[in-house]
């Protein structure tokens, strides 16, 4: 199971090929293009680390 693997997706990636492991993103049947997602504003919130749980020790 490795890049010789045409089964499988980093043996499609490795072969340029694609399939079931390595499909292409899908349109729509009834000819309707998707809505092109709207991009989020540039306003920035801090983002916290997780506070670490101190361990008690035993004595």
């Amino acid at each position: 199971m490795g890049k010789g693997d045409r089964k499988t997706a980093k043996g499609k990636r490795y072969n340029s090929s694609y399939g079931n492991a390595r499909s292409h993103a899908t349109t729509k049947v009834d000819g309707t293009a998707a809505a092109p997602v709207a991009k989020k504003t540039a306003t920035k919130t801090a983002v916290k680390a997780p506070a670490k749980k101190v361990v008690a020790k035993k004595a």
